[in-house]
């Protein structure tokens, strides 16, 4: 998959979206393993995480306890932990070639907190810009499922459960449409993937996608 061009190979960075339970994770640990077994340097990461201040803010917004972080306390707590992991992790992978996939990234701000919490577009906008440096993703995975069947299975184990996870239906719908909306609004940006079928099945088909995705930025690099 390497590029024919000559010169200093450029990273990818591919994000990977999805309402609760749409198997977003598993799926790109998936893709990850087949591109390190073609002989890609891959790093898997997440949001909020992927450094450990990171880490720290995630256990406060995903805390079964804090059922009464305000939407903009949210969307400040995730652009800082978004700001340290960019500056960390995800330019100093970009600029040494690596692949990085990435377990959300902005579109989640403008899923969650825009169409979840109500938050202006323009105001989230105008903070990812100054968390993020303007880093965008190479490419936006969107793994989309219906509320019912991602929180089913989000509540099949219960020890997994977190805070968003509990708020309610209206909530994970608007999230849902969000994702949606952003995919068909900048249909060439994003691949959305089918997350019903099985997990088998759903690889083959976001696999084969991301991959042409991959192949096809580096030719034009």
């Amino acid at each position: 998959m390497a590029s024919s061009k000559s010169g200093p190979k450029r990273g990818v960075f591919v994000v990977f979206e999805g309402p609760d339970g749409s198997g977003k994770t598993q799926q790109m640990a998936g893709l990850a393993r087949h591109l390190r077994q073609n002989g890609e340097t891959v790093i898997e990461t997440r949001e909020p995480g992927g450094t450990p201040l990171g880490d720290e803010i995630r256990g406060l917004l995903l805390n079964r306890e804090h059922v009464a972080i305000d939407g903009l306390a949210e969307l400040f707590l995730l652009a800082a932990a978004r700001a340290q992991h960019v500056q960390d992790v995800i330019e100093p992978a970009i600029a040494g070639g690596t692949i990085v996939l990435c377990d959300r990234y902005v579109d989640s701000s403008f899923a969650y907190q825009g169409g979840g919490r109500g938050l202006a577009v323009d105001s989230i906008a105008a903070v990812q810009q100054v968390a993020t440096g303007g880093r965008l993703p190479d490419g936006r995975v969107v793994l989309d499922v219906p509320v019912e069947v991602g929180l089913a299975r989000r509540f099949a184990d219960t020890a997994e459960i977190n805070r968003l996870d509990r708020a309610d239906g209206a909530f994970h719908e608007r999230v849902r449409e969000a994702y949606l909306s952003q995919a068909h609004t900048s249909e060439a940006d994003w691949i959305v993937v089918d997350a019903v079928p099985s997990f088998e099945t759903v690889a083959r088909d976001l696999q084969t996608r991301v991959l042409e995705r991959i192949r096809h930025l580096r030719q034009s690099w």
